[in-house]
């Protein structure tokens, strides 16, 4: 059989061994939109098999306007709480027949450029968007008519969806609790200050603190980067000062790991010297040494409405808030649970 310019079988080829036509070819592999009788279909079939013809993906997108992909840009999958969220997408995109494309940025705002860029020029059905910093290239995606999931609070804008939880006053919550064992002074090893979910969390922090009238000690709040060396760097920095705090909060599972390192070489224990609580925990925070108690989002809950949002495409931009929940656990001072 005789093959096309480049090497590959063509519909064509596969027509004549079947002894049909190419759009019959065609409706049988695309299952559409005409029906086949059953024989035909199985003549293309075994034709399809017999000269081991392979569909074009690429151009069935064209034609579809569906590639059946979504992409997924994150700013370093190396943080526990982003690779959880990049899992439950992962499985909810392919329940509903997508394969997820990922974009690591590795905290570089420029490459993340390139990566969003890379993913629109393959036409993917929508994007998923966490962004290294605080600008994140919104424009450039509405532009392009790709629908947009935000996995970080933005400011509102027309076109632009936004998944999210209260963290202002899920940061509360779990400051509050930290400070209802009775401790009169709780740190914070904040986020980077000009990114908006750091000043959410700073904020539940101040709020906590204000609720039950105790002074806030601004020399108590150390910027760090949202990894487990920024929270390393931040309590060696308290601990050489001479100022450790009695209770503390970090803004992230990965501070608070960092943090319980550099308490531990300096013999520091947690939580009978310092009482500690976090932000978005993972499955990990049961598994560390004190157990954390944190706060969780339900990030099942949230990918499914992410991939539904997708999939209503540019409709009304639309904003969903989920409940955070409290999970103790032996950090803050609490008691162990017993394990069945």
């Amino acid at each position: 059989m005789p093959k096309s310019l480049t090497g590959k079988v063509t519909r064509s080829e596969v027509a004549k061994a079947a002894g049909t036509s190419v759009a019959v070819v065609s409706y049988v592999i695309n299952n559409g939109p005409r029906p086949v009788a059953e024989a035909t279909r199985q003549r293309v079939l075994e034709a399809i098999k017999a000269t081991g013809y392979r569909p074009n993906a690429a151009a069935r997108a064209l034609a579809s306007g569906n590639t059946k992909t979504f992409g997924l840009v994150v700013p370093n999958i190396s943080n526990p709480f982003v690779a959880s969220m990049a899992h439950v997408l992962l499985q909810e995109s392919m329940n509903h027949g997508h394969v997820m494309l990922l974009g690591d940025a590795g905290d570089d705002r420029k490459r993340e450029l390139e990566l969003i860029q890379g993913l629109l020029n393959r036409q993917v059905d929508g994007l998923f968007y966490n962004s290294v910093d605080r600008h994140p290239y919104i424009d450039l995606i509405k532009a392009s008519g790709t629908p947009l999931v935000m996995l970080e609070r933005v400011e509102p804008q027309p076109g632009v969806n936004m998944l999210r939880v209260n963290e202002r006053q899920a940061a509360w919550q779990v400051t509050a609790h930290l400070l209802s064992h009775g401790y009169q002074q709780a740190g914070i090893i904040s986020g980077p200050v000009d990114m908006l979910n750091a000043q959410d969390r700073i904020q539940g922090w101040r709020d906590a603190m204000h609720d039950r009238g105790l002074p806030i000690d601004e020399s108590l709040m150390f910027p760090a980067s949202y990894t487990p060396q920024g929270g390393y760097e931040a309590a060696q920095t308290m601990i050489a000062r001479g100022c450790v705090p009695r209770a503390l909060f970090t803004s992230n599972e990965g501070q608070a790991i960092g943090a319980l390192r550099a308490f531990s070489e300096h013999h520091i224990r947690v939580p009978q010297d310092v009482a500690l609580v976090c932000f978005n925990g993972t499955n990990h925070s049961s598994f560390h040494v004190p157990t954390l108690t944190t706060v969780r989002q339900p990030l099942r809950e949230m990918a499914r409405s992410a991939i539904q949002m997708l999939k209503e495409g540019q409709s009304e931009a639309q904003l969903k808030e989920f409940p955070h929940y409290l999970e103790i656990g032996e950090s803050c001072g609490c008691q162990p649970q017993s394990q069945s």
